[in-house]
């Protein structure tokens, strides 16, 4: 019966229905092919971009490394540009901007990475549940406010206040810029170390706890040391933030070349601001040589994301840590009994310290907040806001104009690319494939790489190479290689929270997996990518140090891309170093409180909307739970599971109302408890007038 259903046709139209599977297969196969090369070409532009900007830097700072010498170059002492033409050799030296920089780097980790650490342990664990969200969105607020901003605070601020306090000329030097670059890198810090410590599984502080330790010990003597890569981690970062940050420094820095950093107000320059200094003019050798700073300062990330890989091998290992060997060789050697004794006063202090720097942030982000406010809304005048902008007269609304067409304009070009390398990262490519590794270290490195070197390249390349003139234009490029992994790690997190059933239940009714993708998967994390663009946007707002030299930074309206112009931050920076009065009697500096006060509305309106997104994607993916840590962690069983069930049959279960799928001989144990194997506890009980003392 079935050999005759298949072998006869009857009609014409039961042949056609007959064909038209194969056809599609064959259109299918073509399209399929086709969107995988266009993904693929997508991904691969961060690689093309990452070494396009590395080659070209070192080809074109060659020249000056030759005449300079290696040597000369990175160990002299003498900055100077007028007899670095003649003279390179003897007057291009940049040891006291290295070690500069280090100190201020080092110096802004340790007060930011205490800060930071302790506002992350304050958010898990002391936060009030009423306070909680609102202190996120405080520090997430924090993070996203215009390194010009905390720059120009600092200038009028800190400055005047170290010069009256000490009686010091200028009141600038390493000081300033540590305090100013740590409030900077306290978010960060604050929000990765956060992540990591509530990823510790809460039986480790539910076990410390029924073994007598009090709330204290069992947080810091378990959970944070459970925690201490992804810390690590968290600080790692903060010195990547740290070295590559220009404008913000060069405020309050002093900018006194040839001088090491042998006090805290003892001008200096690092090498952002040497850069910074002398970008505007640089012509033949000495461009060549600011290019040759560029590559320093690439070193230096690629150091921190060597570490960054080295923390994250380690994550991954089941032998232990690399750095923990010794150790573990160690206590093998020796095998005996470890004694943890209860010392809570340590502990207890620790508490308070973090309590107590948790609230200073967040009072000193509310005084920055007020003070610009106060300063800044009576200077929105009409003719500042809408005056008609002109060669020596700058208004915000020629700001603005010259800000949405860079927005404008960089998310067209950057959005297909970041969304198409997201969708091959996350749908096309293989677990565990090299190609894809290399693809994820290159967007990383991008990520990493410092804006003052983005706005040299931009500059030496598009300016002067493609475009042949500074324009909105090269600004918007250089903006693209800026935000392009922003877009592409936001982009993919969305696309991993869709569930891989609705990919499924897709191709299951026929399909194609590009159509899937388009169809299904997207519109499904539209949430997400809307957030990504979001990010992108608040990140070309508040961007200075890489469109001030390739858009022109002029005053007058643009014309077009082709025009130069100038953004709310640069033309903030502008101001904050000008001290003309015009006609209407309004200072500069009244005019830069209103462009901070503008730009803080910015960014507090794109911090609104990024939280409002986020409770949605939460809502869409856990339900009415809105994201509860039961449903969430529902969530990550299915993930867990749903990976188990490509190598075997799937079957499914429910934990907690929520569907999960099960494969194997995971789905035998469907709808029991998880166990917690204890190896070996022994509980000794105190002696009478012993301290408490644990045995494991």
């Amino acid at each position: 019966m079935k050999k005759k259903t298949f072998d006869k046709v009857e009609n014409g139209e039961a042949g056609a229905a007959a064909v038209a599977p194969a056809s599609g297969r064959s259109k299918a196969s073509f399209s399929e092919i086709f969107a995988k090369v266009i993904f693929i070409v997508c991904a691969v532009f961060s690689i093309v971009a990452v070494l396009t900007i590395v080659f070209y830097l070192l080809g074109s700072s060659f020249p000056a490394l030759r005449k300079i010498g290696l040597f000369n170059f990175l160990f002299g002492r003498i900055w100077n540009n007028d007899k670095g033409l003649t003279n390179p050799s003897e007057y291009f030296g940049i040891l006291p901007a290295i070690v500069s920089s280090l100190v201020v780097t080092l110096g802004a980790v340790v007060v930011g990475g205490i800060l930071g650490i302790c506002s992350a342990i304050f958010m898990v664990y002391y936060c009030p549940k009423k306070v909680k969200g609102i202190y996120t969105q405080l520090i997430n607020l924090l993070a996203g406010i215009p390194s010009v901003i905390y720059g120009f605070v600092g200038l009028e601020t800190l400055v005047p206040f170290f010069r009256e306090t000490f009686n010091t000329p200028m009141g600038m030097g390493p000081l300033p810029a540590i305090l100013v670059l740590s409030l900077m890198i306290t978010p960060t810090v604050a929000s990765l170390a956060r992540n990591s410590i509530e990823s510790v599984p809460k039986e480790y502080y539910e076990g410390a706890l029924a073994m007598g330790n009090t709330k204290a010990q069992a947080i810091f003597n378990v959970c944070v040391p459970a925690a201490k890569k992804g810390i690590f981690a968290a600080l790692i970062l903060g010195v990547g933030r740290a070295v590559g940050e220009t404008m913000a420094v060069q405020m309050v820095i002093g900018n006194s070349v040839n001088y090491f950093p042998t006090g805290p107000f003892q001008g200096v320059v690092t090498l952002t601001t040497l850069i910074v200094q002398n970008m505007a003019y640089a012509d033949g050798i000495l461009l060549q040589t600011l290019l040759a700073v560029c590559v320093v300062l690439l070193f230096f990330i690629l150091l921190i994301n060597i570490g960054l890989t080295l923390l994250q091998r380690e994550r991954k290992s089941d032998k232990g840590s690399l750095f923990h060997k010794k150790l573990r060789e160690q206590a093998e050697h020796f095998n005996r009994t470890h004694e943890f004794r209860a010392c809570g006063t340590v502990p207890s202090v620790l508490k308070y310290v973090c309590v107590v720097f948790a609230w200073v942030l967040i009072a000193v982000l509310a005084a920055i907040v007020v003070y610009i406010c106060i300063r800044g809304i009576p200077n929105l005048t009409v003719h500042f806001v809408f005056g008609e902008a002109n060669v020596s007269y700058a208004t915000l609304r020629a700001a603005g104009k010259s800000t949405l067409l860079i927005v404008l304009m960089t998310l067209v070009i950057a959005l297909p690319l970041g969304i198409g390398a997201a969708i091959y990262l996350n749908e096309y490519s293989k677990k565990g494939s090299k190609f894809v590794k290399v693809i994820r270290l290159f967007v990383d490195t991008l990520s990493g790489i410092p804006s003052i070197v983005f706005g040299l390249f931009g500059l030496t390349f598009f300016v002067d190479q493609v475009i042949g003139h500074r324009c909105l234009l090269a600004g918007s490029f250089t903006m693209v290689l800026i935000i392009l992994p922003t877009i592409i790690r936001s982009t993919e997190e969305s696309l991993r929270e869709v569930p891989d059933s609705m990919r499924e239940a897709s191709l299951a009714l026929g399909a194609s997996k590009v159509r899937t993708v388009f169809r299904i998967v997207l519109p499904a994390a539209l949430s997400g990518i809307v957030t990504a663009i979001i990010l992108s946007i608040g990140r070309i707002v508040g961007e200075s140090a890489a469109l001030i030299y390739t858009t022109g930074a002029t005053n007058p309206s643009p014309d077009g891309y082709l025009s130069p112009g100038l953004t709310f931050a640069v033309l903030m920076y502008n101001l904050s170093s000008s001290g003309v009065v015009d006609e209407f009697g309004q200072t500069s500096l009244e005019k830069t409180y209103a462009t901070a006060f503008v730009l803080l509305l910015i960014v507090a309106v794109l911090n609104f909307l990024v939280t409002f997104l986020e409770k949605k994607i939460k809502k869409k993916v856990f339900g009415d739970a809105g994201g509860s840590k039961a449903a969430k962690k529902a969530h990550r069983a299915e993930a867990t599971a749903e990976e188990s069930s490509e190598e075997s049959p799937a079957s499914a279960a429910s934990v907690d109302g929520a569907a999960v799928v099960l494969g194997g001989e995971a789905a035998k144990d469907a709808g029991k408890a998880p166990a917690v194997q204890i190896v070996a506890v022994k509980n000794e009980l105190p002696a009478e007038g012993e301290k408490g003392k644990q045995t494991i």
